[in-house]
C-alpha cells in the first residue's frame, strides 16, 4: 500500500520510495524517509499528508505520498 492509503495514527515501515527523481529522494533521505524507516501518518488533509519520521513532522503532497510504498 502506498502512503496515501496508510490509517492516521498507525506506525509502518517504509518499503520503497520511488519519487522518479535522484535529489528529491536524497532529500527525503536527510530528513530520515529511507527504506526500513519506521512512519506513522498523523493525518491526511486537503490533498496532503502530515507524516512523523523519527522526531519531525514534515508535511506532504499527494504524489510524493502516493510514490512512499509501506508495510505493517
Amino acid at each position: 500500500m502506498n502512503l496515501r492509503q496508510a490509517q492516521e495514527g498507525k506506525e509502518y515501515i517504509i518499503k520503497n520510495i520511488a519519487t522518479g527523481d535522484e535529489e528529491l529522494e536524497a532529500f527525503l533521505f536527510t530528513l530520515g524517509c529511507y527504506n526500513g524507516e519506521p512512519i506513522t501518518v498523523v493525518s491526511h488533509l486537503r490533498g496532503s499528508s502530515t507524516v512523523s519520521i523519527k522526531d519531525g513532522r514534515y508535511n506532504i503532497d499527494k504524489r510524493l505520498a502516493q510514490a512512499i510504498t509501506v508495510e505493517q
